[in-house]
């Protein structure tokens, strides 16, 4: 699918990666932005990009943002904290949301979807994990929530004619986040330049992947694949540990402070200590991560630093 002159919707366009997918589509495309704004900030949506307060879980807002003119939507629009303290809600809201944008997105012939999944739908697989890996066995209830949704997907691109993308993401990093470990790792050592707690042994590995290359191989994915279930993961070929975080952090804040650990090989019930996806099927159809996991985490550092040094 080429991305150009298409009316979009991206759903969730307050968040992350929602707000740099809009930006970047609005250079070509005619694109509406939508949020509810419980976690997302407004202000991350350019004030050239059409937006309108909308909940995903209310069918008359989902209604409102999808019409018959829309080419595709982008769907990001999700309760994304894998530690949050209500598993009921995020993972009834979560399916809410996507069902209610399939539905709707049938009910007038819109035949276009991205949606942003997750690597927690592997679990603790085998690395790297490839896209193809079975059983998938989430160990979250965000995990679950996102597994389902990819079930519904499914169904409707092989039983109801949409076409659909879905990405797995690694961790995914920039500017504006807040939440992670990233930013909490440089709240504290702001708040105490001396100690730095940190959940967990500090050895859980990951893959680390800019928002700003997040989004160049989202697009790429959608003017490239072209299946009717089209899924990727997104990442990259190297990981970072959560000791090499703190390592970077502190060096962005000129600090070099004794590291206290809560213990144990993970920071919260459902955590997934090490996660190296298989980015092979991405590469094959044309995208190579330009930045190393190390790379993606220290930009992001030097960007919310700078941020959350103006809050101090």
């Amino acid at each position: 699918m080429d991305l150009t002159d298409k009316r979009v919707v991206v759903t969730g366009a307050a968040g992350l990666v929602g707000s740099h997918l809009a930006a970047e589509l609005a250079a070509e495309n005619d694109v509406l932005a939508v949020d509810d704004l419980s976690k997302g900030m407004r202000e991350r949506v350019p004030d050239a990009v059409e937006f309108q307060r909308l909940d995903m879980t209310d069918e008359a807002d989902v209604a409102a943002a999808i019409t018959n003119d829309v080419d595709v939507v982008f769907h990001f629009a999700a309760y994304t904290d894998t530690n949050y303290d209500d598993d009921r809600q995020l993972f009834e809201e979560n399916g809410a949301m996507t069902y209610n944008v399939l539905e709707r997105m049938h009910d007038v012939g819109v035949d276009k979807l991205a949606f942003t999944s997750s690597s927690t739908v592997y679990g603790e697989a085998p690395m790297p994990t490839p896209e193809d890996y079975a059983p998938l066995e989430p160990i979250s209830i965000y995990g679950s929530s996102k597994l389902a949704d990819e079930a519904i997907v499914s169904t409707y691109a092989h039983s109801y004619c949409i076409q659909a993308w879905v990405y797995r993401f690694a961790n995914i990093v920039g500017p504006n986040q807040r939440g992670n470990v990233i930013p909490d790792f440089i709240e504290k050592l702001l708040a105490d330049p001396e100690t730095l707690e940190i959940l967990g042994n500090g050895r859980q590995e990951k893959s680390y992947l800019h928002v700003e290359d997040c989004v160049d191989a989202m697009i790429h994915v959608v003017e490239h694949a072209d299946r009717d279930l089209n899924t990727y993961n997104l990442g990259t070929r190297t990981t970072t540990s959560v000791n090499r975080i703190a390592d970077i952090v502190a060096d962005e804040l000129d600090c070099d402070p004794e590291y206290e650990y809560t213990g144990g090989d993970r920071g919260w019930t459902g955590d997934v200590p090490k996660m190296r996806l298989s980015i092979e099927k991405l590469a094959a159809l044309g995208w190579e991560p330009p930045h190393s996991s190390d790379e993606s985490v220290r930009r992001a550092t030097e960007e919310l630093a700078e941020e959350l040094r103006a809050e101090y």
